[in-house]
C-alpha cells in the first residue's frame, strides 16, 4: 500500500516521465562547446559571487538561482543563496515561510547587532545554505538612501562568508534600484536570465547599461558571466527568432544551456525543492547540471 502524499503537493514524477537529449547542435544554433567535468575540490572558498539579475519579472531568476545552486552542490561546490528580493520568492521556493521569520537579510544589512549565524539557514541540500528575505527588505531601499557608502552595504555584509563558500548566488529583485545596485557592486559576475520573448529582449540593453555604470563607478571586476535563455519553446517560431537575435547580438556570452518551458518547475515551487531533487532525471535537471558545468568553467 502506497503512502498518501500531503494535500496540495503534486505527484513526484516517475522514471518513465523523465528524459534527456544530447544533440550536437543546441537551440542556440551553435555546436555545443565541450565542457570538461569540473575538477574535485580539496577545500572551499573564496567564493565567486554571482548576481542573478534582470529588471523584468517572471523570466526565471528565482528558479534559476535555486536550481543552479542545487546543481553546483552535486559537483562538490558549497553554495550560499542570498534572497535579495522583498517578495521572498527564493525563500518560498526552498520551503521557507518568509512572513514567519524574525531575522532576515534585512536585519543583517540594517542592524549592527545581528550576526550572520542568526540569519543563515540550512536547506534540504547538504552544501547549500540560504540567507532568507521577506517584505521587510522593501524598507531597506528607502533607509539606505541616507547611508554613507550605501551601494557597498551588501558587500560588507557578505564579506565574512566569502571564504566559507565556493559560490554565492544573489537573487535580485525585478528592478534596477538600490538593492540591485548593491548586488552588482559586490558581485564578480552577472547571470542574465532572458525569457525568449521580444519584450524581455528589449530590456536587456538597459540592464547592460546599468552593469557598465556599476563597473565604471563601483566594481571594476564586474563582468557578464553569461546570458541564460529561459522558458524556451522550440515549437514556436517567435521563440526561435528571439534566440537567434540574442546569439547574434551577444555571441559567446550566451550559455549553450537553454532552459525549456516545462510544468516541472511550478511543481518544484509547490514542493519547496530544487528540480534536481524533485525530478532528478528530468530534462530540467540535466539542463541545470549542464549550466553548472558552464558556470564553473567560466
Amino acid at each position: 500500500m502506497s503512502t498518501p502524499r500531503p494535500m496540495g503537493l503534486p505527484a513526484r514524477p516517475g522514471p518513465e516521465e523523465d528524459f534527456d537529449t544530447d544533440d550536437s547542435v543546441g537551440p542556440t544554433g551553435r555546436p555545443k562547446r565541450f565542457i570538461p567535468p569540473p575538477p574535485r575540490l580539496t577545500g572551499h572558498g573564496p567564493a565567486k559571487v554571482l548576481a542573478m539579475c534582470n529588471q523584468k519579472g517572471g523570466v526565471g531568476k528565482t528558479t534559476s538561482t535555486i536550481n543552479l545552486g542545487a546543481a553546483l552542490t552535486e559537483y562538490g561546490r558549497k553554495v550560499l543563496l542570498v534572497d535579495f528580493d522583498p517578495q521572498g520568492a527564493l525563500s518560498v521556493g526552498l520551503g521557507v515561510a518568509p512572513h514567519q521569520l524574525d531575522c532576515t537579510i534585512y536585519n543583517l544589512i540594517m542592524e549592527r547587532g545581528t550576526s550572520m549565524s542568526e540569519v543563515i539557514m540550512k536547506t534540504s541540500l547538504d552544501g547549500m545554505d540560504l540567507l532568507p528575505s521577506n517584505i521587510d527588505l522593501s524598507a531597506a531601499e528607502i533607509q539606505l538612501v541616507t547611508e554613507v557608502g550605501r551601494e557597498q552595504t551588501l558587500a560588507r555584509t557578505l564579506q565574512p562568508t566569502v571564504d566559507a563558500y565556493d559560490f554565492i548566488l544573489i537573487d535580485c529583485q525585478p528592478s534596477l534600484g538600490l538593492l540591485t545596485v548593491n548586488a552588482l557592486a559586490c558581485s564578480d559576475g552577472v547571470i542574465i536570465p532572458l525569457q525568449c520573448e521580444f519584450f524581455s529582449l528589449r530590456g536587456v540593453a538597459l540592464l547592460i547599461d546599468t552593469i557598465e555604470k556599476v563597473r565604471e563607478r563601483l566594481n571594476p571586476k564586474l563582468e557578464i558571466t553569461g546570458i541564460l535563455a529561459t522558458m524556451y519553446d522550440p515549437r514556436t517560431l517567435h521563440t526561435r527568432e528571439v534566440m537567434a537575435r540574442v546569439v547574434e547580438a551577444f555571441g559567446d556570452v550566451v550559455f549553450d544551456t537553454v532552459i525549456n518551458r516545462t510544468v516541472r518547475f511550478p511543481e518544484t515551487t509547490v514542493a519547496g525543492e530544487p528540480i534536481t531533487q524533485w525530478a532528478p532525471r528530468s530534462a530540467g535537471s540535466q539542463a541545470y547540471r549542464a549550466l553548472a558545468r558552464e558556470v564553473i568553467s567560466r
